[in-house]
């Protein structure tokens, strides 16, 4: 099961968690998990059946990680997996198209966490909880008061910086909103010498053809996992 790993990018989760976001999670030597109001996600120092039964230490009987992996998952003692989809990892490789100058976006804080979540609940563009801004920097744009759109930094590690909650309301698409908050993430990102970052699902040919527009390049598939403990 134990698959290679190329890049710090194959692990991103594990990676962050033993690094600058490990005040955001907890576990041990093989694997971490976020606190669930910071985000869903765990990682793992390889995928090995020592590091899966680590993680199976750090569920509770109502938990549900997800767990972005190199191969598919399956027969774990102790525990299931459930298959939720392809992920495309890309990564900023090349200039882009679109403005970010002329955005009018600012820092989102806790005080802002629930119109964030509102604007969540709308658009879903992804696991947000209530702790999810303390990840990194999030801006958003309001019109009259509203959220409209936001994004912000998720996963962090040396290096790397990965753009994510990347999120427009309906009424407000069509604007060059999403891609002028990832240009200004992304400027953001490369002014700290860091590269950027994301994951979509591989089947969101709209979000992966504006993402290539933007400079983006596909890195590798990954397979995302819903992992929990297995019901007698």
């Amino acid at each position: 099961m134990t698959s290679p790993i190329d890049s710090p990018l194959d692990r991103s989760a594990w990676t962050s968690l033993v690094g600058p976001q490990a005040h955001l999670g907890h576990g041990n030597a093989l694997a971490r998990r976020y606190h669930p109001e910071v985000a869903p996600f765990a990682g793992l120092v390889e995928e090995s059946p020592a590091a899966f039964e680590a993680l199976r230490a750090l569920l509770g009987p109502d938990d549900r990680v997800m767990v972005p992996t190199l191969a598919p998952v399956a027969d774990i003692d102790g525990l299931q997996a459930r298959l939720l989809g392809q992920v495309h990892q890309m990564v900023a490789l090349h200039p882009g198209s679109g403005r970010a100058a002329q955005l009018q976006a600012t820092p989102l804080d806790a005080s802002d966490v629930p119109d964030a979540l509102a604007l969540v609940a709308r658009t879903r563009p992804g696991p947000f909880g209530p702790r999810t801004l303390e990840m990194g920097d999030y801006v958003g744009i309001r019109d009259q008061g509203l959220l409209v759109a936001m994004a912000g930094e998720r996963m962090r590690f040396d290096g790397h910086a990965e753009i994510s909650a990347v999120c427009v309301d309906d009424a407000w698409r069509g604007r060059g909103l999403a891609a002028g908050l990832v240009n200004l993430l992304r400027a953001r990102i490369e002014a700290r010498g860091e590269t950027a970052f994301l994951h979509v699902l591989s089947d969101n040919a709209n979000a992966i053809a504006l993402y290539e527009r933007l400079g983006f390049r596909h890195r590798r598939t990954l397979f995302l996992h819903q992992i929990a403990l297995a019901t007698v």
